[in-house]
């Protein structure tokens, strides 16, 4: 079978209305970020990208990844909010007050509730509060950073490794910017009381007062979560969702040289994601986006559509050319169901791709006679021989 390719392309001026108006060619905006990927939610348009398939150490952002195995857990009933796990020496020296790293300062052999713990993570990064999860779970840190692995393969990240629940410093932790945004949506959308917990502006436990070490939240700009990482020779990083009206936007950037620059170009991109974007449909629910060729049917050929609207957002100035294609395996193969998947439209402004959406068949179509169905095996033959 081969791979079969149809282009559509679509004229600025029909898309864009006013875009030839322009005089100049705007500015390409840019960010210091050397890793990111910034989506939108509705859409799935992707609206800057770069290297965002390069394995990065994940720093603390590894804890989001804790927390999803956490939710799932309590999600299947296979753990609760009131939960008590007892702070193991390890927990405290690695994670608590000795360590000098982001912590909750659970006492030593104190026991802590899940609820807290989670509040610890979410809030503070606490590290003491990932490992006592971890050992809670499954006994060992490490035999918890296995199941965060695993579970990350289930989720469809096929890079994301982990050595740790903290994600403090190991040779082998390692995740993508595709795949932080896809677990950051993966948490939102799936574990949405959980999620809520990254907006809160302050935890206080035990006493004591901690404020949320993501400064977008306290910025008060729309961000309600996610997380920031540091590692040694690599930088600073974050994974963070803006709500800004009816829209949302998934943010993951790293490799920046600063705390500093880190807030000011995130900030920067989550505006720019808010304000220089507008929605454009490009097919209607229904409408063909293509065919497919059949082989030995009764039918030559059948439309290709998608499973509902199919939407983008471009810039508002849009000096690029839109193009949809369609890529399936050649020939489809008699018969054939009406609504069967059987490949991907991808949308591209100029060389960037924007989304990839599946297509479907718009109608059955049942094999042909003997001698149709021969035609086509000869026909076949000869493409191959060629």
């Amino acid at each position: 079978m081969r791979l079969k390719m149809l282009s559509v392309v679509f004229g600025c001026a029909a898309l864009l209305a006013g875009a030839a108006a322009a005089q100049t060619p705007p500015v390409a905006f840019d960010t210091k970020a050397k890793q990111i990927l910034l989506v939108d939610a509705e859409t799935g348009t992707v609206l800057f990208s770069r290297a965002e398939n390069d394995p990065v150490p994940p720093a603390s952002l590894a804890k989001l990844m804790t927390m999803e195995v956490v939710a799932e857990a309590i999600a299947k009933g296979e753990l609760s909010a009131e939960t008590v796990f007892e702070v193991s020496e390890h927990a405290w020296r690695t994670g608590g007050a000795p360590s000098g790293t982001s912590t909750m300062f659970a006492a030593l052999k104190s026991r802590v509730r899940v609820a807290d713990l989670l509040q610890g993570v979410a809030v503070q990064l606490a590290n003491d509060a990932c490992i006592i999860l971890g050992e809670g779970m499954a006994g060992t840190e490490a035999a918890f950073a296995e199941k965060m692995t695993a579970r990350a393969r289930v989720l469809g990240m096929p890079i994301a490794t982990f050595r740790n629940a903290t994600g403090l410093p190991d040779p082998q932790n390692q995740i993508t910017m595709s795949e932080l945004v896809a677990l950051t949506r993966h948490l939102h959308e799936a574990h949405p009381d959980l999620y809520r917990l990254y907006a809160q502006p302050e935890f206080e436990w035990n006493k004591i007062l901690q404020r949320n070490k993501n400064p977008l939240i306290a910025a008060n700009v729309g961000v309600d979560g996610v997380a920031t990482g540091f590692a040694e020779g690599y930088g600073f990083s974050l994974a963070a969702s803006m709500q800004r009206g009816d829209r949302r936007v998934y943010l993951a950037m790293g490799g920046l040289e600063t705390d500093k620059e880190r807030t000011e170009e995130s900030r920067k991109v989550l505006d720019w994601a808010m304000t220089a974007f507008e929605k454009r449909r490009i097919f209607a629910d229904g409408e063909a986006i293509g065919e497919a060729s059949i082989y030995g049917g009764a039918a030559p050929h059948v439309a290709l559509v998608a499973g509902g609207p199919v939407d983008v957002l471009l810039p508002v100035s849009n000096p690029e050319r839109l193009t949809a294609r369609v890529v399936y395996k050649w020939p489809l193969r008699a018969p054939v169901e009406a609504g069967a998947e059987v490949g991907v439209v991808r949308l591209w402004n100029g060389e960037k791709l924007l989304r990839e959406v599946p297509v479907k068949t718009a109608e059955a179509v049942g094999q042909g006679t003997l001698a149709s169905r021969a035609l086509d095996a000869l026909q076949e033959l000869l493409f191959f021989w060629l």
